[in-house]
This record gives C-alpha cells, sequence and structure tokens, in this order.
C-alpha cells in the first residue's frame, strides 16, 4: 500500500521533490500540494502534463491553511516540507501540525534531489534571500566567459503561471520574457544574465531543463533562489553569507544546510555591515564547515546621476521578495539614497493600494521603502499607481532590472545596481573558482 503524501511548499522546491522523488515512487501517492510565501499560488492544479500517468487528474494545490483539514480528510500518511527561506521554529510548527493530526514528518535529504550533469556544475545559493546571489552569478559568469567558456544559467523556479506551459522555458531575448508572461521577479532575475548574453533555463521540470542546458553550455551556472539548496550535484557549491543577519545561517531552513555544502562561503555587504558583524558570521562558517574556503566581499553601489539625489525627496523600490520573506528592512536603493545625501526617504505606506497595502499588513516590518511587487499585471498595475500617488522628488529603484520599462511613472525616475566586488584584502573569487575546475 502506498503512503498518501501532502507536499507542503511554495511552488518551487515542492514541484522539483515531486518530480525527482514522488512521481515515479510506488511508495507513495501525492494527494496534495499546499502553497505559500507568493500571492496567488493556491487554487491551481499541478497538471497531468507535468505529474505522469500515475496522476490522471493532476494534483490540487491548496493555502497552507488549510494543512490541518486536509490531513484528517484525505487520510495523509506522510507529511513533508519543500520550501525555503523560513525560520527553522516554522518547520517544526508544520511538523507538529502533521503530528497532531495523525501523519509523520519527513524531510528530504538535499542530495538525494540533486540531478547529475555530464557537465561542470557551479552551484551559486545563499543562507537569505538578498543576499547578493545574482550578482555573484554575473561574476561567475564574466570570469568563465573571459576563458571562452560557453555559460548557461539554471534559474531556481518561479512557475506563477499556466503550470502546462511551463515545463522547459529558455530565455536568450527581451522578446522571452514576453511570450512566458513573466513577472517582474522573473525579470529581475533574468534580464541582466540576458543582456550579458547569458541564456537562462528555468521553471519546473529540471531533469528536462538541465539536458537541455548542457547541449549549449560548456559550464553550468546553478542560479539558486531564496535560501534553497541547489538543484545539480555541483563541481562548486558556493553560498553567499548576509552579515546583516548574522547568526541566520543557524537560525534558518535550510541556511545550515547550505553553510554545511559550501565549498566556498562568501561573506558579502562587508563595505556596509559593521566589522564585528562579518567576524561573527566568519567564526560561525569556521565552527561549522572549516574546509570552506572564505571570500570576504562588497556589494558595489552604482548610483546614475547621483547628483540628482542630494536634497530630494525620494521614493525608493527595492527587490520585493528581499524586503518580504526575506526580512530586510532595507536594499541598496535605500544605501545609495543615504550615501548620496537625500533629503528624506518618503514612507510608501501613505500611498499603497490594493494588494500593495496588503503586503505592508503582511509584512509590518517593511516601512519606508517600496517592495516591487508584480505576480501578474494586476498587481503591477498596483504598484505603478502606489508610485504615482506618492510625494516626492524622485523615484529611486534599487531593483535587480530596469523596472520603469514595464510601467508608465510619472515622475522622474533613477536607476540604482550592483555588483560583486572581491575585498581587497581577501581571497578572489576568479582564483578559487580557477583552481576548483582546474582552469589555470
Amino acid at each position: 500500500m502506498s503512503e498518501k503524501v501532502i507536499i507542503v511548499g511554495a511552488a518551487g522546491r515542492d514541484f522539483h521533490n515531486f518530480n525527482v522523488f514522488f512521481r515515479d515512487n510506488a511508495d507513495y501517492e501525492v494527494v496534495a500540494f499546499t502553497a505559500a510565501q507568493i500571492p496567488n499560488i493556491h487554487g491551481r492544479k499541478y497538471p497531468v502534463e507535468l505529474a505522469g500517468p500515475r496522476y490522471p487528474k493532476g494534483i490540487d494545490i491548496y493555502d497552507e491553511s488549510e494543512l490541518a483539514r486536509l490531513i484528517r480528510e484525505m487520510n495523509v500518511d506522510v507529511v513533508t516540507f519543500a520550501y525555503s527561506d523560513v525560520p527553522n521554529s516554522k518547520v517544526v510548527h508544520i511538523s507538529a501540525i502533521a503530528n497532531a493530526n495523525g501523519a509523520n514528518f519527513m524531510l528530504l535529504d538535499a542530495q538525494r534531489t540533486m540531478i547529475k550533469s555530464n557537465k561542470p556544475v557551479i552551484s551559486i545559493c545563499a543562507i537569505r534571500t538578498g543576499c547578493g546571489k545574482s550578482q555573484t552569478t554575473r561574476k561567475v559568469c564574466r570570469i568563465l566567459g573571459a576563458l571562452g567558456k560557453k555559460v548557461v544559467a539554471v534559474r531556481h523556479p518561479m512557475p506563477y503561471g499556466d503550470l502546462k506551459k511551463q515545463a522547459v522555458q529558455r530565455f536568450a531575448t527581451y522578446k522571452d520574457f514576453d511570450i512566458h508572461e513573466c513577472t517582474i521577479e522573473e525579470r529581475e532575475e533574468y534580464e541582466s544574465l540576458v543582456d550579458m548574453g547569458v541564456i537562462v533555463y528555468a521553471v519546473v521540470d529540471y531533469e528536462k531543463i538541465l539536458r537541455s542546458a548542457e547541449q549549449e553550455a560548456d559550464v553550468v551556472i546553478w542560479d539558486g533562489g531564496n535560501n534553497d539548496t541547489p538543484f545539480f550535484k555541483a563541481d562548486v557549491n558556493i553560498v553567499l553569507f548576509d552579515p546583516h543577519r548574522a547568526n541566520h545561517e543557524l537560525n534558518y531552513y535550510p541556511s545550515t544546510t547550505n553553510m554545511l555544502l559550501a565549498d566556498v562561503a562568501i561573506i558579502n555587504k562587508t563595505d556596509t555591515c559593521k566589522p564585528e558583524q562579518a567576524e561573527h558570521v566568519r567564526k560561525n562558517i569556521q565552527q561549522y564547515n572549516p574546509s570552506a574556503k572564505i571570500i570576504m566581499a562588497e556589494s558595489e553601489i552604482i548610483v546614475d546621476e547621483p547628483e540628482k539625489i542630494k536634497g530630494r525627496k525620494v521614493l525608493v523600490v527595492e527587490d520585493g521578495p528581499t524586503l518580504t520573506h526575506g526580512g530586510m528592512t532595507f536594499g541598496a536603493g535605500v544605501i545609495a539614497a543615504q550615501r548620496c545625501g537625500a533629503a528624506e526617504i518618503v514612507d510608501p505606506r501613505p500611498f499603497a493600494v490594493n494588494s500593495i497595502k496588503a503586503t505592508y499588513e503582511k509584512y509590518p516590518h517593511i516601512t519606508n521603502v517600496l517592495p516591487a511587487m508584480g505576480y501578474g499585471e494586476k498587481q503591477v498595475k498596483e504598484l505603478q499607481e502606489t508610485i504615482n500617488r506618492a510625494d516626492c522628488d524622485y523615484v529611486v529603484f534599487g531593483t535587480p532590472f530596469d523596472l520603469p520599462r514595464l510601467m508608465t511613472i510619472k515622475k522622474p525616475t533613477l536607476r540604482v545596481r550592483y555588483e560583486y566586488k572581491d575585498r581587497s584584502d581577501s581571497l578572489k573569487l576568479e582564483d578559487v573558482i580557477l583552481d576548483a575546475l582546474n582552469l589555470r
């Protein structure tokens, strides 16, 4: 008799675990997914086209708040947790709900869900959302590109649209973003790589995605999401740490797993943190993973026309996930505004409408910064309205891509970009990669 399973997820790791472990496993029958963290991802089905012949009706996706009821009504045997960027206490809480309602609790180990490539793989992961994975991915792509290596990036899933169409998606031009109806979050992650001439693959079936990427790549880059563990077995595991969130490598899931898997540990943002914060993180890494090579890095902030910020009232728009489930209260845009002498960083909350207003209610730690929420056309319009209602002289965009291209902003805008930079007194990322892949 197969055991009935609910996969507790957030439209990403949950689908991957299903594909590589549960889909063809006769010992288990997945009766439901639950969804959290991302707006409007429940109420859908994981379709038969992805679920396979054992699931001719597909698999329903429910809101996580229904978990206890589902366990009881479906006579569930096992609940497995499968998403990231949550406190360790959240995982224990879900296990308590499972146990109290008659189900066992399961965590799949990271290694069991990794797919082996026939090409060298570099994985870039982190201990929280917003540590600097994207800029590090760009840096690694430039290092390898300068050696004449063809690099293809595979991005952690963001399957927020029609799942039937999202088994494998390839992004090589801006037109591909429109064809695949990308959300703001997807564009933030893909656009800068496409600008560099790097092909990006994503979304749901990572066995098929990897085999497609291998056809075009000398080296595959795993560009992770949140603080999730890699989907591919890596020749070099790079993990980013944020000293502004010291100890999160110990207190968030699966941050500690990533720390223990790291071949290279990059302590980023050392130019904006207190020295004792970076030192605290370094000691944690040395205690729990003494074999990891530690690199001290900076997130170099680049401002277009910085003189326009001085003495002005500015509205700052930052990367959405970094602020929401990433738990940060600021990003590169706020740092840039402060460094450039803004007279005031405007509080966006009085101007927020509909789902943007609801975001502030859900994440009350966010105050004087606007998260770039854009999960669908309606929310993009609500973000646009919020920006246009704000009383400010300039809108400073600290988002990873050029957000004003997607909307009509009735105010002057400035863009803040950020790039990876080795600290001068540290190991160099290029040297570590070349040594690890024997490319000297």
